[in-house]
């Protein structure tokens, strides 16, 4: 043994080191994201949908069509007025196909472009972009935000943070208004709220839609789009390789690294992403799209605007960040051009299945009777009246969807001799509906033991061509 290693005792072992504890978050907290303002010309196409969506949303209900405001759900009445057209439960039918035509729309969007709708259109991408527009006006850029929000609180941080909220507090109580607007008519609806008689259910939805837009705008922002919209998650089921996203050319950009604007990159063995991170500051997100394609990409092409402006200060190409797509930014020699791109399978199909719905839509909307009828039995089955005839009784609910008041002739076929007895005219109101009993007999001998089928025909007398028919049971006693 050598001298000088010290001499351990074999029978006696060193305690046993302390578990050392580590702590895992299994939920990110949240990092703020400053996104910095861009121009360019992504973002002047954003800034126009902002302006057309958000002038149809507000200037609708103030619309009028007629006497009446040009779209109204009346929910108590239960009438639709779109325009002209004056929809009822009934039609729920039309809903339906306007929902199946808005997602494959979106599909279709999707499978060509990426995420059209969730960087352009989105509500809330588009109320993003306002809440943040006035942040920017009062509180100043990405750097002076930052720099605010680090300071101590003091009366000038305090004011512009009060100035700032009763803004958005503004806004989103009058997009709060203007969606209840659509409900009731909003030249009922001021009055009442500047008078504070507005209903309870009123003043729900306004401050609940109110406080919706405050908190997903004003503070949620990029959550919503990464936790809370289902459509982040399943958007790549409709993209493959030739689907144009937002794309980072890697080929071109790396390496990447800082260099003056004289310098050479092919010279310092540089690409011509000079490392400035710009497109990660303007990210509403807060990604590095250069890091590839990601779920929270919503597709706004701010980092293209963005990284534009430095490749033309820097003298290069622009296009270092584009949208392309994956089989072009690999330089695959299969890449489709611009044509065969939208000549694709998943692109023809998407096309012609809303072709046919949307065709489908127009036409019946085209062809639609302003007339509809429902048939209700009475409680009491088929009895035997004077002269041995048998005698039903109806109840008609007459829908009457045109704005002009309309008589109505109401007649029966369908078993010999069968007629309506009694009263055949009614009278219905604009848009309205009118319940009205009918009593149906036919000659003794006609009609077999049981239950026999019937039509009611009902036409309006000033014209005969606005008639529909409704299927009814005749019951005749054993």
């Amino acid at each position: 043994m050598n001298a000088r290693e010290p001499q351990i005792d074999q029978g006696v072992r060193p305690p046993a080191a302390a578990p050392v504890e580590t702590e895992v978050a299994l939920y990110e907290v949240r990092r703020k994201i400053y996104p910095r303002a861009v121009t360019g010309l992504f973002a002047g196409w954003r800034w126009g949908l902002v302006w057309f969506t958000q002038i149809l949303f507000y200037g609708l209900p103030w619309l009028t069509w007629g006497s009446r405001p040009a779209v109204l759900f009346d929910l108590e009445a239960r009438r639709f007025y779109l325009f002209g057209l004056v929809l009822y439960p009934q039609d729920f039918i039309y809903l339906s196909a306007l929902l199946v035509i808005s997602a494959l729309s979106l599909f279709l969007f999707t499978a060509v472009a990426g995420r059209l709708w969730c960087g352009f259109a989105c509500p809330q991408t588009v109320y993003t972009e306002m809440f943040m527009w006035i942040e920017r006006k009062i509180e100043g850029d990405r750097s002076q935000r930052m720099r605010l929000d680090k300071a101590p609180m003091s009366a000038e941080k305090l004011a512009r943070k009060a100035a700032k909220h009763a803004a958005w507090i503004v806004l989103a109580l009058w997009t709060g208004i203007s969606f209840v607007a659509y409900f009731t008519p909003i030249r009922e609806l001021l009055p009442a709220l500047t008078s504070f008689s507005l209903g309870p259910w009123q003043t729900f939805w306004v401050l609940f839609y109110g406080f919706a837009t405050w908190g997903n705008a004003g503070f949620m922002r990029e959550q919503v789009c990464k936790y809370m919209c289902p459509y982040a998650r399943f958007q790549s089921a409709m993209f493959d390789k030739d689907t144009m996203v937002i794309t980072y050319d890697r080929l071109r950009g790396d390496p990447r690294g800082s260099r003056s604007r004289k310098a050479d990159p092919s010279t310092l063995g540089l690409g011509d992403c000079v490392d400035c991170s710009i497109c990660v500051q303007v990210c509403p997100t807060g990604i590095d799209i250069r890091e590839g394609l990601q779920y929270e990409c919503i597709g706004c092409a701010a980092c293209i605007d963005g990284c534009n402006q430095v490749m033309d200060k820097m003298g290069y190409p622009r296009g270092l960040i584009r949208y392309t797509t994956e089989n072009i930014i690999e330089r695959k020699p299969n890449a489709r051009g611009p044509m065969a791109r939208l000549l694709r399978p998943r692109v023809l199909i998407y096309t012609a299945l809303l072709v046919l719905i949307t065709g489908t839509l127009g036409v019946h909307l085209a062809m639609r009777t302003p007339l509809k009828v429902d048939v209700m039995r009475d409680r009491v089955l088929g009895r035997e009246v004077e002269e041995g005839m048998i005698e039903n009784g109806y109840r008609l609910q007459i829908i009457n969807p045109t704005e002009t008041t309309r008589r109505f002739h109401v007649s029966v076929d369908g078993l010999p001799t069968v007629f309506v007895s009694g009263e055949t005219e009614f009278e219905v109101g604009p848009a309205g509906v009118r319940l009205v009993p009918v009593t149906v007999r036919v000659m003794p001998g006609n009609g077999e033991p049981g239950s026999n089928r019937v039509s009611f025909k009902v036409h309006a007398v000033d014209d005969p061509n606005v008639a529909t028919r409704a299927a009814a049971t005749f019951f005749v006693p054993r």
